[in-house]
């Protein structure tokens, strides 16, 4: 069945993804009856419903919901959810926002997915686009919602898609699609890391071209046409010239590392698996170039947000799973100590394969939030605190010129804050709140 024949679609979950859907719905003016249910008492933007259009807040109902003929599902409710199945098994068509979006979009789409980098190379990929000359949608589940992005008449939408969203996608056409990486993450929605890859890989299932990381094999498509990145080898690799590394296109040496604006090893790969779908969206290299040059990256990712008296303070609230939090850490240089600040809702996760880069560093580990003891095994003498902002109040009276403050938790945010974004701009605001009071301290007599 599909969207134009469906005649009453629920939709489950508002915010911003939920209301992107039944602003898409209710413009297409088709007839269909469109209603909303959301579990929460009070949604956000229940405010903002197009007249009409009916809520049920506070809870499931299960007449609206059986009475349907397409149910467009937000990404957080897992397809598990009793009420969803209980949908599925009457045979109702459940897709999501992404799914809507792929049945009406005209222009070319490049997909992003994986554990780790998402955002940079969704935002990085659409800087080339825009450096190109070309009108780019950049969003998905990052920045904008897709459906509202339709009504721009865009050149090219390049988009970022979690699991949860590739679950209720089944015919999203891509240009090209690069699945970056796999650990583990949402053990807590998924049976297992199969369970959570195989969501990952429907990306590929209507790709024109699947690009993988050659250093990540389980990233690895399994038919179609594909090309790798990584830098032991692959299409898209790192060589030397003259003793440089240089990013390298299939043989063709593009520009040297040196030369990328964004810090840290982990986004060299991050450039390679842009590069490899800028060349199959066409864009010229020049412009790849100019905005690998140029692109410093996004707020939250290992984003220095305050040097005070030689420590620096360094936001990678994004880090929500244990292998963000390993990128941040690999190959991490310091004249003096780290003072690493974790936690948070770890989602069910191992936190076990940050202890070997830890005993490689000089390191204070400040363990906070809801999962804070899951951390405790991995260093001598850990700080344990409930908060954050107690983390940071200790991890200021002990840092010295030379050191550096990272948050970087390895979970989400949830259990003490709306959302990871907050919880960085908490640490960016506190962090400063801690300068001023002890630059105060040193000027009072």
């Amino acid at each position: 069945m599909k969207t134009e024949a469906a005649k009453y679609i629920v939709v489950i979950g508002l915010g911003m993804t939920g209301l992107s859907v039944v602003r898409h719905l209710v413009k297409k003016d088709d007839g269909a009856l469109v209603k909303v249910i959301d579990t929460r008492a009070n949604p956000p933007g229940a405010d903002q419903l197009p007249e009409g259009v009916e809520l049920h807040a506070g809870g499931w109902n299960m007449e609206w919901l059986l009475a349907a003929d397409l149910i467009v599902a937000s990404p957080g409710i897992a397809l598990a959810t009793p009420e969803l199945q209980q949908a599925a098994e009457a045979g109702i068509e459940i897709v999501g926002d992404i799914e809507l979006f792929a049945r009406d979009v005209t222009a070319p789409v490049i997909g992003i997915t994986g554990s780790n980098g998402k955002s940079t190379v969704t935002s990085l990929v659409g800087e080339m686009v825009k450096a190109s000359g070309l009108n780019v949608g950049v969003g998905g589940n990052i920045g904008f919602a897709a459906l509202d992005m339709l009504a721009n008449n865009h050149d090219l939408y390049v988009l970022e898609l979690s699991s949860f969203q590739l679950e209720t996608t089944s015919s999203l056409d891509t240009v090209a699609a690069v699945f970056l990486n796999l650990s583990e993450d949402h053990m807590d929605r998924y049976d297992g890391m199969d369970d959570y890859r195989d969501a990952k890989l429907r990306l590929f299932d209507q790709t024109q071209l699947a690009v993988w990381n050659q250093d990540d094999p389980e990233t690895k498509p399994s038919s179609g046409t594909a090309v790798s990145f990584g830098f032991a080898a692959g299409d898209y690799t790192l060589t030397l010239k003259e003793g440089a590394e240089w990013l390298t296109a299939k043989g063709d040496q593009v520009m040297p590392v040196s030369d990328i604006a964004l810090v840290g090893r982990h986004n060299v790969a991050n450039c390679l698996a842009a590069m490899a779908l800028a060349d199959a969206a066409g864009i010229d290299r020049a412009a790849q170039c100019s905005a690998m040059r140029e692109y410093r990256g996004l707020p939250h990712r290992c984003q220095q947000v305050l040097e005070h008296e030689g420590v620096l303070w360094v936001n990678d609230s994004k880090a929500t799973n244990p292998a963000s939090s390993l990128a941040a850490l690999d190959g991490l240089q310091l004249a003096g100590r780290l003072h690493l600040l974790v936690g948070g809702d770890g989602k069910g996760a191992d936190f076990s394969a940050l202890k070997p880069v830890l005993d490689k560093l000089k390191v204070t580990l400040y363990c906070f939030g809801r999962d804070r003891n899951a951390f405790t095994s991995l260093v001598d003498a850990p700080v344990v605190t409930e908060t954050m902002q107690e983390a940071m109040d200790i991890a200021a009276k002990n840092v010295a010129s030379g050191d550096m403050v990272l948050l970087s938790p390895a979970c989400a945010s949830l259990d003490q804050f709306t959302n990871f974004m907050v919880r960085g701009d908490t640490f960016a605001a506190y962090a400063k709140t801690l300068a001023d009071q002890s630059a105060g301290e040193q000027v009072t007599p």
